[in-house]
């Protein structure tokens, strides 16, 4: 039997499915270690606690870098049933990156719009999210493996200690997901005049979310991570 795939969407619909924005998964990563991650994380944070001076406050921490370019993405958009809507797209190869930051307990951001990603600009930010850290307290910074995340000449804020995720498992950080919401509702869908152009565009859509505790909150919240 065959199925008209509108058919087929009404009987998934009323199953309780919905057509949700899939969590980019690297094709290479071993699924061990994400769960034995997520397992010892409570272990992993205890340790650097013991290590703190009595009384001292944890904030967790996830750090990443998004690339926001000319060469920009098209991405869902509100239209007439049966219409087909465009969008603008440029070829053009302008660039720059944010370099981006949340605690999801407190709501709270931290972001620097940079040419360059490399160690520098990274040191940059670290020093970016230390002054956003609170008095007496200390950062447990979750990032990925990058190398400019690696270097030795990273020169790390004594208010905060780096702990790298496991390889290829962009999935456990939730600011992965914060980009693909600010490329679907702030940086998609637009022609970027010249590269000044794209550091407005960027610092604008950081800065709305910095002033969206909330958003960050619902985006950024993991219960392996905030829940034991």
């Amino acid at each position: 039997m065959s199925l008209d795939p509108s058919r087929l969407g009404r009987i998934l619909k009323a199953l309780g499915y919905r057509r949700l924005s899939a969590r980019p998964r690297h094709h290479a990563q071993n699924p061990q270690a994400l769960e034995a991650f997520k397992r010892d994380f409570p272990l992993r944070v205890q340790q650097i606690r013991d290590r703190m001076a009595e009384g001292t406050e944890l904030e967790i921490w996830w750090q990443d870098e998004a690339r926001i370019g000319q060469k920009n993405k098209l991405t869902r958009r509100w239209a007439r049933r049966g219409t087909r809507p465009s969008a603008p797209k440029d070829q053009r190869t302008q660039w720059a990156y944010i370099f981006g930051a949340i605690c999801p307990q407190k709501g709270t951001a931290a972001g620097l719009v940079m040419p360059y990603c490399d160690t520098q600009a990274m040191n940059a930010h670290l020093a970016e999210i230390s002054a956003q850290v609170e008095p007496g307290h200390h950062a447990v910074l979750l990032l990925d493996q990058a190398g400019w995340h690696t270097s030795q000449a990273l020169q790390t804020p004594s208010n905060i200690t780096l702990l790298p995720l496991p390889a290829k498992a962009p999935e456990l950080n939730p600011v992965e997901n914060l980009w693909q919401f600010m490329r679907e509702n702030h940086l998609s869908n637009r022609i970027f005049r010249n590269y000044e152009d794209i550091i407005d565009h960027c610092c604008a859509a950081w800065n709305t979310i910095a002033e969206q505790p909330w958003r960050i909150m619902s985006i950024g919240l993991r219960n392996w991570a905030h829940g034991y």
